[in-house]
């Protein structure tokens, strides 16, 4: 009997709905607008009770899910968003939800944790034993796998809120820690910073040269805290042509020839765009419940 499973990507500005076999095949897919968590959620669990009537049957449900999470399951509030600035989904406690409407058992990380997963199964991090997955979009965050298990101790990781120096050019606007990686390079801050949405910036808009030199810089950071095998960088911004290429370049000015590479080894081979393309963060729903 084939088993299907219900998967989705909880974003801070969609919800990205599917149900997959264990073959990665996707059969069913929806996006759904993230407003108010009562609608929000409200549609995705009215969306697979369509498909279990549908009969794709299923049990399990993978929830790679923005935060910040409370993942510590020894916690009364385990599986349920914290103190997020995304407004009204403070306190909510979405995993609970979704098993009491949908009567089915809930995996779930952060939504980065599992692209990192999902990655490292079978994407462009396969056969490491430390990958980082970020994403630059609206907001950044990164999710770091560690022999195969995504990196969870007090909380979770919060790389998108490592604070970044040496770029005097712009001040940084996250209303948190100012200078950090998501108030000086995510989307929502470029926009802020500059006054135009990143999407509207030509090519030679001085806000390019600065926003790889932020990421270079996170990435030196990345590199000498978690000695990874693989970064892997995606999400809307990284779409910008010739940025992943210019982030690697300030990458190696910034760390100057400090790490040592093995044989054939560099860069260029460590810090990649996602193997999966823009199916990492459903996947790595799927990785979740697979694990």
């Amino acid at each position: 009997m084939q088993e299907f499973y219900a998967l989705i990507e909880a974003g801070g500005t969609k919800f990205n709905c599917a149900i997959a076999d264990k073959q990665r095949n996707i059969l069913v897919e929806k996006r759904f607008d993230t407003t108010t968590p009562v609608d929000t959620i409200s549609a995705v669990i009215a969306f697979f009770k369509q498909q279990q009537q549908a009969g794709y049957n299923f049990r399990k449900l993978g929830l790679a899910c923005f935060g910040p999470l409370d993942l510590n399951p020894a916690s009364l509030s385990f599986g349920s968003i914290t103190s997020t600035p995304k407004p009204h989904w403070s306190n909510v406690d979405i995993k609970q939800q979704l098993e009491k409407g949908l009567h089915c058992a809930v995996f779930i990380d952060t939504d980065v944790n599992a692209a990192a997963l999902a990655e490292f199964k079978w994407g462009a991090s396969q056969n490491t034993s430390v990958n980082i997955y970020v994403t630059v979009g609206t907001g950044v965050g990164g999710g770091v796998v560690i022999n195969g298990q995504t990196l969870k101790g007090l909380v979770h990781p919060e790389l998108g809120h490592m604070l970044i120096s040496g770029v005097p050019e712009i001040k940084g606007v996250c209303p948190f820690h100012g200078n950090c990686v998501e108030g000086l390079a995510a989307g929502r801050s470029m926009a802020a910073i500059w006054q135009q949405s990143a999407d509207s910036m030509k090519e030679d808009h001085p806000a390019w040269d600065i926003e790889a030199k932020v990421l270079g810089n996170f990435c030196h950071n990345l590199m000498v805290s978690f000695s990874p095998q693989s970064i892997v960088l995606g999400g809307g911004v990284m779409s910008k042509k010739g940025l992943l290429e210019k982030t690697i370049e300030y990458a190696e000015q910034s760390l100057k020839n400090y790490i040592v590479f093995p044989y054939n080894q560099g860069l260029k081979q460590i810090i990649t765009a996602p193997g999966l393309g823009s199916r990492s963060g459903v996947f790595g729903a799927l990785a979740l419940i697979l694990d």
